[in-house]
Order: C-alpha cells, then structure tokens, then sequence
C-alpha cells in the first residue's frame, strides 16, 4: 500500500501539465516553510499538509489549483493571496491559474502562520 507521500508523488506525475508542476512546487514550498509537516491523502485524492491539526490541501480541478487553508480566516493575508472562500468564517482559498505568478514567500509566511495558530490552540 502507498503512503500518503507516494500517493502525492503519483497525483504529481498524472498530471502531466502545469497543474503537476505546480501543484509539485506548492508542495515544495510547504515542506519548506514547515519540515515538520506531515502529508496526508484523504477524500479520494486530496493531497493534505497537517501539523497538528489541517494547515491546508492542494485540489486539482480542470482550470486551477487549489490551496484550502482550514483556518484561513484567521490568518493575516498581508500580501491578499487569499482569492477564494472569502464568504466563510472558517476557510480560506487560493486558486492558482495557468502562468500566474505568486509571491511565494508570501505562501510561505500563511503556512507558518497557519501552523502557529494550529500548535496554539492545542496548547490551549
């Protein structure tokens, strides 16, 4: 049986277009930002970085990537990534399109700040 991390590895290659590779340098990215964090392969395929707690997912659809943030709403979005699920008191997303740029320190300072309030409230 595959672990999450291989299965991710699978969705990777499957998509044999700028979805993989970005949905590839997404993951990069959090595992940078956090070393710790842990992936996980839930709802039928949906790549899913814990630590303590869902820091965020990364969803393929036809058109776009999908980072969810559990917590998003409660993060500060300095650098206004956040572009989708604006109507939740919860969650937060960001659809990444085709050739679009992004500040990816910007990514990368919500995955630290979504994993600080996560190891926060199991202080708590």
């Amino acid at each position: 049986m595959a672990t999450p991390s291989q299965l991710i590895d699978q969705r990777i290659d499957e998509l044999d277009d700028w979805r993989g590779e970005l949905l590839g340098r997404l993951r990069a990215l959090v595992k940078e930002a956090d070393p710790e964090i842990v992936e996980e392969w839930k709802w039928r395929g949906v790549p899913v970085w814990e630590h303590d707690g869902i820091v965020s997912t990364g969803e393929t659809y036809k058109n776009v990537v999908k980072m969810t943030f559990a917590k998003g709403a409660s993060l500060e979005d300095p650098s206004g990534l956040f572009n989708s699920s604006l109507e939740g008191n919860t969650r937060r997303a960001i659809d990444f399109h085709e050739g679009e740029q992004f500040d990816e320190q910007a990514l990368q300072d919500l995955v630290r700040a979504a994993v600080a309030l996560n190891t926060s409230n199991k202080r708590s």
